[in-house]
């Protein structure tokens, strides 16, 4: 029997839903992801964003065309000063969302790479993509709930790895958040915005 839940991702099984991708069709992220983007998505709690994630990331997955995952990073905010011991709990996280949601064949054949502090999630991503048979395409979750030092080094690292792409480093890959990231004001060397792009 199914009932209207609120408290998580849903599914058409369980809960009374509308069909979770329309919103992300009418900003055509389908286009985005074509065109090789990185972008954000942002929105308030409980407006049905990682149901409509999960879901774009198993119609890319069947599709045939990409391997598709949804991460999130908000275990990294209980190290606030400590971007490597944040890493690793991010990566140890990883590893359990990417498991669940994709196939054998497609799991990264290293879960910790041999990086310091601050490579770990960019080493990742590359050694992973160089791995796969398809481009690769990441959902990053719970963006908002890193700060300070650790969420620059994170943004830092999709930046240097961009160029990569699509062969070492992810084709597409969206910050998904309450917030839009971009207009945070955090303290950067004395200045008011990230210093990166």
């Amino acid at each position: 029997m199914r009932f209207f839940n609120v408290a998580g991702p849903c599914n058409p099984q369980d809960h009374y839903m509308l069909p979770a991708t329309t919103r992300l069709a009418e900003n055509h992220v389908d286009r985005l992801i074509r065109h090789q983007s990185y972008f954000v998505i942002h929105a308030p709690r409980q407006v049905g964003k990682t149901t409509a994630i999960l879901d774009l990331a198993r119609q890319l997955n069947a599709s045939g065309d990409y391997v598709a995952a949804m991460v999130s990073v908000e275990v990294g905010a209980a190290f606030p000063n400590n971007i490597e011991a944040a890493e690793k709990a991010v990566l140890s996280g990883w590893q359990q969302d990417i498991r669940f949601q994709l196939p054998t064949a497609y799991l990264p054949s290293e879960w910790v790479p041999n990086a310091p502090g601050g490579q770990l999630l960019g080493n990742f991503l590359s050694e992973w993509s160089l791995e796969l048979p398809k481009p690769l395409v990441v959902f990053i979750d719970e963006i908002d709930a890193l700060q300070d030092d650790v969420l620059i080094a994170v943004l830092r690292q999709l930046r240097e790895g961009y160029y990569r792409r699509p062969q070492a480093f992810p084709m597409a890959l969206a910050l998904v958040g309450l917030r839009d990231v971009r207009n945070y004001k955090i303290k950067s060397g004395g200045r008011p915005h990230f210093g990166t792009a």
